[in-house]
């Protein structure tokens, strides 16, 4: 069993309409026999066609133990808003060069803003995941990437939890020093916030997860011999809430230091492999997880880049780099499946979702979803990316699509939301009040 990228080129639709549809149709039959589809990226959009990039699992099927997931492009709509709170969905798509939130944990600022003016903010591993740092909001649910996804396609609903118990899978790294330093991660985490673990389990042999580019410049990569993850996964099915692996993923060795030195122009390549495992255990099994790299040797660990670009200094400081996860997954919202609990009282569902905030040009099915689902989106230009897809031209309903410079400015539009002000009557010059005449086709008496 493998987890591999392909690059897809796909037919374009007269004027977008019906793009989620038309993914989910077209992907598929795209694919090879006991391939599924994890995660999809448009990575540009032109008149004719589309440039797809897609995480896939391949295998002659799914893990033995693993739920009976729906397609990733399965979408039940939603009949109304849930007017009574007001939650935000704040997401920075991994391995994509975000300006703010594309390093290690810069995007958690914007998280703790976001989150004064929600009842409930829904984030993801990325956007506050600094190593050992993750300084998540008290009214944050840190929900992996596939399940956000399918939070906004309606198949899913999230129901807050006191605390998980979190099953830490580590390799069995030849240097024991590090394999030390994430059994001693997770023992400080039971000891200073009382983290439930109930095992920290070794693979034997490990994973071997792999970073690559795609030709977008986005960070992808492969995760093979995931044989033993699925065993000692379904080997202790009902014994853990959430899943937490720290592994070694194998990039150049020059990576590091050109990583550390690029003041930040260079991709963070670690992401996007991590992503893309974290997809099929959420996926498969769903529970919440997340990925922390294990460095590969002493030589890599005693590398000194110097005084770096603040958004990567998180990674810097840290040796296990696997408090941030465990501190995520300790608190990770329950995911529910079954229809009639996703109706009971404090389950969060696609209804409840009151906006979407994403950086600008990012298209794929969280963006696809909102904009099926009536969900207003907020994009920001500030945090530029690798994405090349002009939002604009999607078929969005009024004042459903918000193009905004900053976080700054997306706070405002939020507000507006919140308090039910239509945003733009804040600006100026506010456009005269429109008159549409109708009139009625003259019918004689009968």
């Amino acid at each position: 069993m493998l987890l591999s990228e392909r690059e897809i080129e796909l037919p374009a639709v007269p004027g977008h309409s019906g793009l989620l549809s038309h993914l989910g149709k077209t992907i598929p039959g795209r694919l090879g026999h006991g391939q599924v589809p994890l995660r999809v990226a448009i990575t540009e959009s032109r008149a004719d066609a589309y440039r797809c990039e897609v995480s896939i699992h391949d295998s002659d099927g799914k893990p033995s133990g693993s739920s009976t997931s729906t397609s990733m492009f399965e979408l039940v709509p939603r009949t109304s808003e849930n007017a009574d709170s007001f939650n935000v969905v704040l997401l920075v798509p991994t391995g994509v060069g975000a300006e703010i939130g594309g390093h290690a944990g810069d995007a958690a600022p914007v998280a703790r803003l976001l989150a004064t003016l929600c009842d409930n903010l829904i984030t993801h591993p990325n956007v506050v995941n600094g190593s050992d740092i993750n300084e998540i909001p008290d009214n944050g649910l840190y929900v992996e990437g596939s399940v956000l996804c399918r939070l906004l396609m309606g198949t899913v609903g999230l129901r807050r939890v006191r605390s998980n118990r979190v099953l830490v899978v580590i390799d069995a790294h030849s240097d024991r020093a590090f394999v030390d330093a994430a059994v001693n991660s997770v023992s400080a985490a039971r000891s200073s916030y009382g983290l439930r673990c109930p095992f920290v389990v070794k693979l034997d042999p490990s994973m071997r997860m792999e970073a690559d580019y795609a030709s977008s410049g986005r960070a992808v990569g492969r995760v093979g011999e995931l044989d033993a993850l699925w065993e000692a996964l379904d080997a202790y099915r009902g014994r853990y809430d959430a899943v937490a692996v720290s592994s070694v993923i194998s990039v150049p060795k020059r990576y590091h230091m050109e990583y550390f030195t690029s003041e930040g122009d260079m991709v963070n390549p670690w992401g996007g492999v991590e992503a893309m495992l974290t997809h099929a255990i959420s996926t498969f099994y769903d529970v919440p997880s997340a990925h922390s790299p294990m460095l590969e040797s002493r030589e890599i660990a005693n590398l000194d880049p110097g005084i770096v670009d603040p958004r990567m200094a998180a990674e810097i400081v840290s040796v296990a780099f696997l408090q941030s996860v465990l501190k995520g997954l300790h608190r990770s919202p329950r995911i529910v499946t079954d229809n009639d609990a996703m109706r009971d009282t404090g389950v969060l569902t696609a209804a409840d979702v009151s906006c979407l905030v994403i950086p600008d040009g990012c298209v794929g099915v969280p963006t696809l979803a909102a904009l099926e689902q009536g969900i207003p989106v907020i994009a920001v230009c500030e945090n530029r990316n690798l994405m090349r897809n002009d939002l604009a031209t999607l078929p969005w309903g009024p004042d459903q699509l918000y193009i905004v410079e900053n976080y700054w400015e997306a706070m405002g539009v939020m507000a507006s939301m919140k308090a039910g002000i239509a945003p733009e009557s804040t600006r100026r010059p506010l456009a005269g009040t429109r008159i549409e005449t109708v009139t009625l086709e003259h019918r004689s008496d009968r």
